[in-house]
C-alpha cells in the first residue's frame, strides 16, 4: 500500500459553501473508502457535533458514511475501523494536543502508511507535516510535542498570503517563514494558497488547484511553485 493524502489549504474559497471547492479533489480518495472518521479536535469555538454536521452537509453529494471520533468510546479503534480519515481546521495546537492525549499520532501515521486515505484542511494539513512549527495559530494550549504526523517530510503553511494591510507594522507571513528557515535552514516549507491542495500518492506529490504555492528553504524565499507542478522531489527532503 502507498500513502494517499490530500492536504487542503482551506475549507472555503472566498464565500463559497463549506468544502464545495474541494469536492473534485476529495472525490478520487473516496472511490474505495465509504466509511470515514472525522476528527474535530481543532474546532475549539464550536461543539464537535456542530462541526461534524457541517462536514457531513458539505460532503453530502459524495454520499459518505461520516462519524465523529468523539462519538466513539475508543478513539483508536475508531481510526482502525474507518476506511478513511478526515481532519478539519481550527486551532492546530489544540488539535495536536488532543491527538497526543488519545495516543493517535503514531496510529494515524501507521494507518495512512498502510494505504488508508487521509484528508485534512487548514489545521488538518498543518499536522500532516513534520511538525506544527509553521502554523499560523495562537498556542492556546501546549501539546507534549510539536512533532506531527509526518505524512510528508516537510513543513506546511496553509492559508498562505503575504498581504500586509496598510499601516500594519507586524511581520508578514513571508517574514515569519524566513525566521523559521534561519533557525532550520534544511527543512522546506510549502505555503499553500486558499483553494489549492497538495496530493500525495505514494512517491508522487502534486499541486492541485488554480493558484501557485510557495517554497521557503534556506536561502530560497517565497519561490513560486507553478500550478500543476510535480513536487515529488520534496518527498526526498
Amino acid at each position: 500500500m502507498t500513502i494517499n493524502a490530500l492536504l487542503l489549504s482551506s475549507s472555503r474559497v472566498g464565500d463559497t459553501p463549506y468544502l464545495a471547492h474541494a469536492i473534485p479533489f476529495i472525490k478520487p480518495l473516496t472511490t474505495n473508502a465509504q466509511k470515514w472518521i472525522f476528527i474535530p479536535y481543532a474546532g475549539v469555538s464550536m461543539s464537535y457535533d456542530t462541526y461534524l454536521a457541517s462536514v457531513v452537509t458539505g460532503l453530502s453529494e459524495l454520499e459518505l458514511d461520516i462519524s465523529g471520533i468523539h462519538q466513539h468510546p475508543d478513539p483508536q479503534q475508531a481510526i482502525k475501523d474507518a476506511d478513511g480519515i478526515l481532519i478539519g481546521g481550527g486551532n492546530t495546537f489544540h488539535l495536536l494536543h488532543q491527538l497526543y492525549r488519545y495516543d493517535l499520532v503514531t496510529l494515524i501515521g501507521e494507518q495512512v502508511a498502510l494505504g488508508k486515505p487521509y484528508i485534512g484542511w487548514s489545521a488538518g494539513s498543518n499536522v500532516s507535516g513534520l511538525s506544527i512549527r509553521t502554523t499560523n495559530d495562537m498556542p492556546i494550549i501546549e501539546p507534549p510535542s510539536f512533532k506531527a504526523l509526518n505524512l510528508v517530510p516537510f513543513q506546511l503553511n496553509p492559508h498562505y498570503s503575504n498581504y500586509q494591510a496598510p499601516g500594519h507594522n507586524g511581520e508578514t507571513r513571508a517574514q515569519r517563514l524566513l525566521e523559521f528557515t534561519k533557525v532550520d535552514p534544511l527543512t522546506p516549507v510549502v505555503g499553500i494558497v486558499e483553494g489549492s491542495a497538495l496530493w500525495r500518492q505514494g512517491d508522487k506529490l502534486s499541486l492541485l488547484g488554480d493558484q501557485p504555492a510557495y517554497l521557503f528553504c534556506g536561502e530560497q524565499q517565497e519561490i513560486p511553485i507553478p500550478v500543476g507542478s510535480d513536487l515529488s522531489h520534496l518527498l526526498k527532503a
